[in-house]
């Protein structure tokens, strides 16, 4: 379990076809305190640690995890953002966050609002009754606000907007128009609406 509160950009340092793939990632964190088998959420996918160094750690991922995020169009360079599992006790800054990725969406726009940043996310269809005005939402492991919620023909847009301090902490800093984002929803939103199909 996460916050979605992103604690260091790591960056895509390798990446090998093992039948699963390996993905090496450079970090800041103190690696002798992560120990094997620990999670850590990767722009938002939470993934097991099976290696590790001095100053970076190693994660296996398999073809459906590939499929189903961003993670199968990282390359070497690629930036992350990264977040440690929430310990007991530990302070909730964000919102509840799994580390499953719900689905795929896709930057429509980014608009200076001052010093923040408007971005305008599609959101796939089997996810748009769980988005609303006001609700959080885990953008590439970052725990986010919805501003407004918009319903057209053919798709469903939302907007965040990114303050200074988020841009600096995380990749949305070089986020732009056509990246493909993960997103996942709010874990409550999921058990209200399972609960409303009784």
């Amino acid at each position: 379990m996460f916050t979605g509160i992103i604690t260091d950009i790591g960056e895509v340092t390798e990446l090998k076809n093992n039948g699963d793939t390996r993905i090496v990632i450079s970090t800041v964190y103190d690696t002798s305190t992560i120990d094997f088998g620990a999670s850590i959420a990767c722009s938002g996918v939470c993934l097991t640690v099976v290696d590790k160094g001095d100053d970076w750690f190693g994660v296996d991922v398999s073809g459906e995890t590939l499929s189903c995020t961003i993670l199968g169009e990282w390359k070497a360079g690629t930036r992350v953002n990264l977040e440690r599992a929430l310990k007991v006790g530990e302070e909730l800054g964000g919102h509840l966050v799994t580390g499953h990725v719900d689905g795929v969406g896709e930057v429509i726009s980014v608009e200076q609002e001052g010093d923040s940043k408007k971005f305008t996310f599609t959101l796939p269809n089997n996810l748009k009754s769980y988005v609303a005005e006001k609700c959080s939402v885990t953008i590439n492991g970052a725990s986010l606000t919805v501003n407004d919620v918009t319903d057209e023909a053919d798709r469903t847009l939302f907007c965040i907007n990114i303050i200074p301090h988020t841009q600096e902490k995380t990749t949305f800093s070089t986020l732009a128009v056509g990246d493909r984002v993960n997103v996942e929803i709010d874990i409550l939103a999921r058990y209200v609406a399972r609960m409303r199909e009784q």
